[in-house]
């Protein structure tokens, strides 16, 4: 089956799916496949919204994965909410796991972090690759759990499920 012969819920149910699978892989910290199994070939970015942060093409995308794993190296996402259109899944959750790495000019600290975050999967022609995600978080108490200066809280008012 081709995009031009699905419907609308094929497609949707297609790319949810592959951000399903996309989520799955981040979670079991398999660096060296998300890209090769989630991701289109060309035409791809990353942007980190409150960083104004933006990774183009396969390469650079794949050096914010590498920055990404070696800072939480036991990263694990929690899906609260899903809403999808064609093109588009949004994701809303949190991230939790422990600073690792220097980030963001902060050196390693060890530290549990938690943190809530929305995303965009963005897709083109194909739904079954992404060409690109957007993600938005709270950089500044990103930094401040990263120092030890703020607690990280996963019981979020808002994760009582999809």
């Amino acid at each position: 089956m081709t995009i031009a012969t699905m419907t609308d819920i094929e497609i949707v149910e297609t790319q949810r799916a592959t951000v399903a699978r996309h989520l799955e892989m981040e979670n079991a910290g398999m660096t060296d496949t998300v890209m090769e199994e989630t991701f289109a070939k060309e035409g791809v970015f990353y942007d980190v919204v409150p960083a104004g942060a933006h990774f183009e093409g396969v390469e650079a995308v794949q050096g914010f994965y590498d920055v990404l794993f070696e800072t939480l190296p036991d990263i694990h996402i929690v899906i609260t909410h899903e809403y999808d259109v064609v093109g588009c899944c949004v994701r809303e959750g949190y991230v939790t796991g422990t600073h690792s790495a220097e980030f963001s000019g902060v050196p390693a600290s060890g530290n549990f972090i938690s943190f809530p975050f929305c995303a965009m999967y963005i897709f083109g022609d194909d739904p079954t690759k992404l060409i690109a995600e957007r993600a938005y978080w709270d950089n500044e108490n990103l930094v401040a759990q990263f120092k030890g200066e703020a607690p990280a809280v996963t019981d979020y008012p808002w994760n009582t499920g999809k």
